[in-house]
């Protein structure tokens, strides 16, 4: 069976990533960001005739557009809203005690940053939102609009690694006296009407690393990347693959140090004469440099540009 292209999110590094996974036969597989089932589809392919994938997203519209997209596999796939912070209890409550590859594709799709309601892009006047689950959670309006001005400092400098978050944070601060911050397109106009003129003609907009920070701070992204890891790696065969695909240092951070730690196994001191933490390896890293996507896959799709695949396999 031939998958088509995903009309929903265009898949990075694919051939990459499904291949890290080392699918088989009668492999089971977890794609924990499915979204519109691009590489989903992939893995049940090179999987055939009988694996089982068991895809999981938060986003309603992701889920459905991978329903239609995957069709064709039937009872082969499943198809949860769940967080991936949560692999383990998803995989109980399925009856599934472990599983051959994990695939998460970090970031937001192409159809979100698309769809201006979503608020997630400054490039269309929409309501701050950023809600990966729409339902849930505070959103990026809450955030704006009800921070302190400290908060705000933090959060854009630790999720956004921008070096001018503290003008950045009073400039909100400022405007929101006079009105509350309700769009997209008001919110990134502040942002650049704060920083220097030097500042605003860069390669990336002046408030690309805002929108991040705010994006990362309403979805939890980092401390449920982390907890994925942890939990995830618990639930793979001997052998098994967990392969993340990440688009910002924050996350690539994340996923090696993750791996790395795993892979050591023993966390006491370097001058200890023995171990006492009792913690063995339980990863092997694949490769200890990323995987990057070619220069064609990013003239095709520039969003692919920053992508960076990183495999581990359980021990």
């Amino acid at each position: 069976m031939l998958v088509e292209r995903d009309a929903y999110h265009e898949p990075v590094l694919l051939e990459e990533a499904v291949a890290s996974l080392n699918c088989r036969s009668g492999g089971v597989y977890v794609d924990g960001t499915v979204g519109g089932g691009g590489h989903a589809g992939l893995i049940l392919e090179r999987s055939a005739p009988d694996g089982f994938l068991l895809g999981m997203d938060v986003d309603s519209e992701a889920l459905e557009a991978a329903e239609k997209h995957l069709m064709d596999f039937g009872r082969r796939k499943h198809l949860v809203k769940a967080n991936y912070a949560n692999i383990r209890e998803v995989l109980t409550d399925q009856d599934i005690s472990k599983v051959d590859g994990i695939l998460l594709d970090l970031g937001v799709s192409s159809h979100q940053l698309d769809t201006a309601e979503r608020g997630f892009s400054f490039l269309h006047e929409a309501p701050l939102d950023m809600r990966m689950d729409p339902q849930s959670g505070r959103s990026a309006y809450d955030v704006v609009n009800a921070c302190s001005e400290r908060e705000l400092k933090e959060i854009i400098r630790q999720y956004g690694e921008e070096i001018m978050a503290g003008r950045i944070a009073r400039a909100i601060a400022a405007k929101r006296k006079e009105a509350p911050i309700r769009t997209t397109t008001r919110l990134a106009a502040i942002v650049v009407g704060a920083l220097p003129g030097s500042a605003r003609h860069k390669k990336i907009h002046p408030a690309t690393r805002t929108f991040q920070a705010l994006r990362i701070y309403v979805n939890n992204e980092l401390a449920n990347l982390y907890r994925a890891i942890q939990s995830g790696t618990d639930c793979l065969k001997s052998g098994g693959r967990f392969s993340i695909i990440s688009f910002h240092s924050l996350e690539d951070g994340i996923v090696k140090n993750s791996f790395r730690s795993l892979e050591k196994g023993c966390i006491c001191p370097t001058d200890m004469p023995f171990c006492s933490c009792g913690q063995s390896p339980r990863l092997k890293v694949v490769s200890r440099k990323p995987v990057s996507p070619s220069n064609e896959e990013v003239a095709a799709n520039p969003r692919a540009r920053s992508a960076r695949l990183r495999t581990a396999e359980r021990i």
